[in-house]
């Protein structure tokens, strides 16, 4: 569980308490209660077994709604995450952190492809150390959620599968991989983060 599920099923606890013992408003303090519910299975923070090996794993839980070739000759893979899917972001592979960057937008829906440029995002671009490229990770923002979390700074290390952060309440995850990777993805797939494997190392 994430620590912030906590808080906010101790936050809808309270009310409900509040809302039923001393105002009588039973409906309500229901209400508090279903949504503190809600609160704690979508903060879980389930442990995933990370593949072995030079491979790029799914940074996020959800569906694979685009796969696309950029003018630059990268490929992006973009996840969108329901509000009923694992919101934790694990990193895509092991590295060092070599630069991050925020940046404003708007809260469209996350699935559309133009969400990748307009919604609010934080970007990552890390190192991979095995070999000797670079990944880039883009967090964003979508309809309902409104709140990036990253615990990672520029320098730090990563490892593949590791924990860093996540998107509160609905959202999409972009991964932009060089010619060096062969993709193990298409749209319409499923995945897991940390376990599931979108890309081999050539």
């Amino acid at each position: 569980m994430v620590r912030d599920g906590w808080a906010y099923g101790a936050a809808f606890g309270l009310a409900a308490a509040i809302a039923g013992l001393a105002f009588g408003a039973w409906p309500l303090a229901l209400a508090c209660v279903c949504c503190g519910a809600f609160a704690l299975y979508f903060f879980r923070d389930p442990d995933r077994e990370i593949p072995p090996g030079p491979v790029c794993v799914a940074p996020a839980d959800g569906r694979v709604v685009q796969v696309r070739e950029e003018p630059d000759g990268r490929t992006r893979i973009s996840i969108f995450l329901s509000i009923f899917d694992v919101h934790v972001n694990r990193a895509p592979v092991s590295g060092r952190v070599l630069s991050m960057r925020y940046s404003p937008g708007r809260f469209k829906m996350a699935h559309l492809a133009s969400a990748s440029v307009e919604n609010e995002r934080n970007t990552l671009v890390v190192e991979d150390l095995e070999g000797g490229s670079q990944v880039e990770l883009s967090q964003i923002a979508g309809l309902i959620a409104r709140r990036i979390v990253c615990r990672k700074q520029v320098g730090d290390d990563i490892e593949k599968g590791e924990r860093f952060g996540l998107i509160k309440f609905g959202s999409r995850t972009d991964l932009l991989l060089g010619s060096e990777w062969d993709l193990a993805v298409r749209p319409g797939d499923r995945v897991r983060g940390g376990s599931s494997v979108l890309a081999s190392r050539k």
